[in-house]
């Protein structure tokens, strides 16, 4: 679980942008759609291109 500590004088701005960075590397965002009961066309079509590369890659 992705966590923020305020500082003493530290704005919400910052926290805010922290927290973000926060999930974005953790990757929670990808989970949940990678989790979500409908995936479009687009999304389906871009994660099998990007998986091709990713497989693609380990041979060369």
């Amino acid at each position: 679980m992705t966590q923020v500590v305020l500082g003493e004088n530290e704005g919400i701005e910052s926290a805010l942008r922290r927290f973000k960075r926060q999930v974005s590397k953790a990757g929670i965002l990808a989970d949940v759609k990678c989790h979500r009961h409908f995936e479009t066309p687009i999304e389906k079509r871009k994660r099998k291109t990007i998986a091709a590369r990713r497989k693609n890659r380990r041979f060369r």
